[in-house]
């Protein structure tokens, strides 16, 4: 008996002790979107970080507009919380998520305040395990406890979509002092566990709750590698580095946070943010206009090699820029007069004259990757996916013959304008004494509000080809904070917006065109879209498994979004123009999303 005992002890430790193994093989380093990570759990740093770089000496980054706010991730003031904060361009410089972006791979997550994550081939479920060494900035322990109440307390006072991270998550669940898992709901979609790694994680011990949802300029206790120094409220945040950051040797964190102090200055219009720049008061401009990169950068620190320009090249989807059209109003919820309105705007004549043709005409959502629809026909994944869906897709995009229209450049091009008028005719509009009227004999006539001299300078030249019609656009620039307001509150006919692209399309997209987010105040669904066939490519894309699955999904939403006209698509410019002092440096690599400039450094910090 004793020695059955015995042989069935060692077998239950045994068991136990494979058990444990195998559970210690869950834990996983980084998740992927789609496939398998590219760097394994013995990485060292990413790929496009100079490991070796000083730290220490200063940068100084200009922005235009004001800042309200330290709180990124409340309603109030949402778009004018001081950049750095919580920041896709300058770094995330005090607040941290529970993992860290690989910007050299399409969706990859490895660890930062999480270690370590586990979940099922499905997706059912993802546990965040937190680094024990994580510390707040006040040398308290990150804990499982800060997880849920950052999800909780974002549910109840934050703003989209951090407010509406919980919604897909069927359960919570503290499974340890440093563990939480997500159950998640069955429509939650395979890309969703690594959109809840991106979230924030807030102290628990260190916020009132009370007043989370109100304006401050009280520095917050955080967990990332920077602490502010020094406020003026509207027009400089200083950042600087801090010495007892707890994440310094991860290897995510490897040859990033070089700079031992960042200011951010903040300029009333883009003129005087450039002057500025001039003049030495920041030190990295970053130019989007290719007319101003070839005439205006010809001042003497140029000159004298004090500052360097660099194109720098990447692997991204170009994106959509254009007039987007607020389909809430009633004189834009027809297709027709989208499609009629949008044929009439003459890039040719405005790349001719305004821009001395250097750029090309964006025609895609995801122009220029392998996830635009522009020349491809239809897969066979796709129309099952539209099948649902009839007249969703125009035929010409559903072929691949689809492009935006083009023109003599003339700037009055008369088949084009007889196009027009008759897809116009069709809306129930006719031209009577120089005016375009609808059947109750009221004009079209709408505005478009625009935020800087360059907007307005566009604005303008399609104003013009408009009105050729009869059409009375009429152009308004205003401030920058009331640009903002009204952009929250979508009070706007038409409006200048630029949707950023990547690699990896997901959850954001719920964001910019679902029904879910048309009413809901401060989201970017400018378009006011609702349209069924959009939710459903939205939801097939979170749902892919596989990447050919995922690419023939996002063709399928890139053809919806064309065919219902919800934008004048303008231009796009290939790479990244930055100017910037000569004693910044930059990692050999550019990774496939472009520059980082967390990776930067100051190469004053070597002496």
């Amino acid at each position: 008996m004793q020695m059955l005992l015995r042989i069935l002890t060692a077998t239950l430790l045994a068991f136990c002790t494979a058990a444990g193994s195998a559970l210690a093989n869950d834990k996983k380093h980084a998740i992927a979107s789609h496939g398998e990570p590219a760097l394994g759990p013995d990485y060292q740093h990413f790929p496009y970080v100079n490991p070796d770089a000083p730290k220490g000496g200063h940068i100084a980054y200009g922005v235009n507009g004001t800042f309200d706010n330290l709180n990124p991730f409340i309603l109030k003031s949402m778009r004018t919380t001081a950049r750095g904060m919580w920041d896709p361009q300058f770094g995330n410089l005090t607040y941290e998520s529970l993992m860290q972006r690989s910007r050299d791979e399409p969706f990859t997550l490895y660890g930062l305040l999480a270690e370590s994550v586990e979940f099922d081939e499905e997706r059912t479920y993802i546990q965040f395990n937190i680094n024990p060494l994580a510390r707040w900035s006040d040398g308290e322990p990150v804990t499982a406890d800060d997880v849920v109440f950052t999800f909780n307390l974002l549910e109840e006072k934050g703003r989209p979509p951090f407010s509406n991270r919980l919604d897909k998550v069927a359960d919570m669940e503290k499974t340890g002092p440093l563990s939480v898992r997500f159950t998640l709901t069955e429509d939650a979609g395979h890309e969703f566990p690594l959109v809840l790694g991106l979230n924030p994680v807030l102290p628990k011990h260190a916020i009132d709750v009370d007043t989370f949802d109100q304006t401050t300029f009280e520095p917050p206790v955080t967990s990332g590698p920077y602490r502010i120094k020094e406020i003026q409220p509207g027009e400089k945040i200083v950042y600087e580095r801090r010495d007892d950051y707890w994440g310094a040797d991860l290897p995510a964190k490897r040859g990033v946070d070089n700079f031992g102090e960042i200011s951010v200055e903040y300029f009333l219009s883009g003129s005087a943010q450039f002057e500025a720049f001039k003049k030495g008061v920041y030190d990295i401009h970053f130019e989007g206009n290719p007319t101003s990169w070839q005439r205006a950068y010809n001042f003497p620190a140029i000159e004298n090699g004090q500052v360097k320009k660099t194109i720098f090249e990447n692997e991204l989807p170009a994106g959509m820029h254009g007039f987007v059209f607020n389909t809430r109003r009633d004189k834009f919820s027809d297709v027709r007069v989208r499609q009629a309105l949008a044929m009439l705007f003459d890039f040719e004549w405005v790349n001719r004259s305004l821009f001395d043709d250097v750029y090309e005409r964006t025609e895609s959502y995801f122009q220029n990757s392998e996830l635009s629809s522009i020349g491809r026909p239809a897969d066979e994944r796709e129309k099952a996916l539209l099948e649902p869906f009839p007249g969703a897709v125009e035929k010409s995009v559903m072929n691949g013959t689809y492009h935006a229209t083009r023109t003599d450049g003339s700037g009055r091009d008369r088949n084009v304008q007889r196009a027009a008028l008759r897809l116009l005719n069709e809306a129930g509009y006719t031209i009577n004494n120089g005016k375009l009227i609808d059947d109750k004999g009221q004009p079209l006539t709408f505005e478009v509000m625009t935020q800087n001299e360059g907007q307005e300078k566009v604005a303008l030249a399609y104003q013009r080809n408009l009105a050729l019609l009869g059409i009375d656009m009429s152009v308004r620039t205003v401030d920058d904070s009331q640009y903002q307001r009204r952009s929250q509150n979508y009070d706007y006919d038409l409006i200048i917006k630029a949707y950023s692209a990547s690699l990896s399309p997901g959850s954001e997209q719920v964001w910019r065109w679902d029904s879910r987010s048309r009413d809901v105040p401060g989201t970017f669904n400018y378009a006011g879209t609702a349209e069924p066939a959009i939710d459903a490519m939205i939801q097939a894309l979170l749902d892919a498994r596989s990447r050919e699955e995922f690419v023939s999904a996002v063709r399928a939403f890139d053809r919806v979004l064309i065919s219902g006209h919800y934008v004048v698509p303008l231009y796009f410019l290939p790479g990244q123009r930055a100017a910037y002092r000569s004693y910044l440096e930059h990692p050999e690599v550019t990774p496939i999303y472009g520059y980082v400039l967390p990776t930067w450094w100051d190469k004053r910090a070597e002496n």
